[in-house]
């Protein structure tokens, strides 16, 4: 028999940060388009973005993330916001 363990670290399990992702919505020059890296890199480079585009990026990565006990397969705003206060340090 197995025990399930249904604490804080059940919501945000580790994330794996090595895997792809796309950030769509990323200026280079005058055009925005998507970027595909690895999630880490995909949230640093949100970080790096202003706040207009910031508001207007989309992230998805290349398997859903359970993030604060919802699984999601997009995160756009506040939710790449909510992303980036799990990187590793």
């Amino acid at each position: 028999m197995v025990e399930a363990t249904w604490g804080e670290g059940a919501k945000t399990p580790d994330i794996n940060w090595h895997t792809s992702a796309a950030l769509e919505n990323v200026p280079r020059g005058s055009e925005d388009f998507v970027e595909v890296t690895s999630l880490e890199g995909a949230v640093r480079a949100w970080l790096a973005l202003d706040p207009e585009h910031q508001a207007n990026a989309l992230l998805t990565p290349d398997k859903p993330i359970l993030l604060d006990g919802a699984i999601r397969d997009s995160f756009a705003g506040e939710g790449i916001s909510a992303l980036a206060e799990h990187l590793p340090l």
